[in-house]
């Protein structure tokens, strides 16, 4: 890079928003030849277990996907979220493999070909780190106009209940200056009724985690309405208690009490880390601090939909700077293997102290993979959804 790399930056973020939608990769591939030399781009997807990482090409794709926790280049970059410059049997270029993040949210990989010179010094990488970005928040505005990476992203085809619970989703993950949110679904193919749900304001941030009764279409369905009307309703500037009476109501409308959907609302202050939660069901929510995990113990209130005209009540905590909360979903909390014992608050205690260095992704992929185990590796006979959160508040402004 020289110094005109600010500017060819500029122009090359003008020519991506200009791109078709279906013209990314190879856009991306022009520009980085002409402003950096580069020999070959390879853009990667995270597929939607977050278990690999899988190449964008026309369709049908082809090409062999990436485990991320195979010890390679392009896993490393993804999982520790850091540039990875390798070095090829081609004498003076390397191989730099970008992560693909947009606000917090993993979405793969970016690998370039290009020659040694190009990434010597700082600049160099935070230059084509940029460019990675930039590409990323291309990526998110062409989803709305193509299917062309949602494909990419599959290791196989969805059922129906997982796609419409997958296109419900805000994203994986999210990151402002007073927090770090990561979230992982499993089994991913095969979602049914899990959901999580997120929002920020310049005051407040708010999470919602929903379990929908039943299986297959039917849960999907349920999850819907309830994730809908808990949108609907917090967009109307209400109380959080206000926001669980009316997506109660939605829920029992629909269904007269015969199905409901357990959910946890969470409305976090970013001024003052006081929070707000209603425990309308399953989900629970434990706290790492300083070393000590313990569950944040609510009143149990009634499921969304089970009964009419249920009241709800809101309740108070106070977070601090290095608090970590994870919220799970019955599907881990009450999990048994075939033997018929529970997975358990315990063993979800230790997964989350074990993993107390790790980010908030790999965290909350930790306690999937941890209940995975338990169940000897097969696929999870529940729907499974982790919520793991960073706080570290607001920093006081200089006067």
């Amino acid at each position: 890079m020289d110094r005109h790399s600010t500017g060819w930056l500029t122009l090359a973020e003008s020519s991506l928003r200009l791109a078709p939608p279906t013209a990314l990769p190879s856009t991306a591939d022009a520009l980085l030849a002409e402003h950096v030399k580069a020999r070959h781009v390879t853009l990667l997807l995270a597929d939607y277990g977050l278990s690999e990482l899988r190449p964008v090409t026309r369709l049908p794709h082809t090409g062999d996907a990436i485990d991320v926790r195979d010890g390679s280049a392009e896993g490393r970059a993804f999982t520790a979220q850091a540039p990875v410059v390798e070095v090829t049997d081609e004498p003076g270029a390397v191989r730099t493999h970008l992560p693909i993040t947009v606000r917090g949210d993993r979405l793969g990989v970016l690998s370039v070909d290009l020659p040694e010179q190009a990434v010597r010094g700082p600049s160099g990488v935070l230059d084509l780190a940029a460019f990675a970005t930039a590409l990323g928040h291309n990526l998110l505005v062409a989803d709305r106009d193509t299917d062309l990476y949602r494909q990419a992203r599959r290791q196989r085809r969805l059922t129906l209940a997982a796609e419409m619970q997958w296109q419900l989703l805000p994203g994986r993950g999210f990151e402002t200056d007073e927090f770090t949110l990561g979230a992982h679904l499993q089994p991913a193919y095969t979602i049914g009724g899990d959901n999580f749900d997120w929002s920020v304001t310049d005051d407040a941030l708010t999470v919602t985690v929903t379990d929908g009764q039943g299986h297959g279409i039917q849960a999907a369905l349920l999850t819907n309405l309830a994730v809908n009307a808990l949108r609907n309703a917090r967009r109307a500037g209400i109380s959080l208690e206000d926001q669980a009476y009316l997506a109660d109501q939605a829920v029992y409308g629909e269904y007269g009490g015969r199905l409901s959907a357990p959910s946890l609302l969470l409305r976090i202050d970013l001024a003052t880390g006081r929070a707000r939660a209603v425990d309308a069901g399953s989900p629970q929510l434990l706290c790492h601090r300083q070393g000590t995990v313990r569950r944040i113990e609510l009143a149990d209130q009634l499921p969304l939909g089970m009964f009419e005209d249920t009241e709800y009540h809101e309740e108070e905590f106070a977070l601090e700077a290095g608090d970590r909360l994870v919220i799970v979903s019955s599907g881990v909390h009450t999990s048994q293997n075939t033997e018929g014992s529970s997975f358990g608050e315990l063993a979800l205690r230790e997964t989350i102290a074990a993993s107390r260095s790790a980010s908030t992704h790999e965290t909350a992929r930790a306690v999937v993979d941890g209940l995975t185990q338990y169940h000897g590796g097969a696929e999870l006979p529940a729907d499974a959804t982790v919520v793991c959160l960073d706080w570290r508040g607001r920093q006081p402004t200089a006067d």
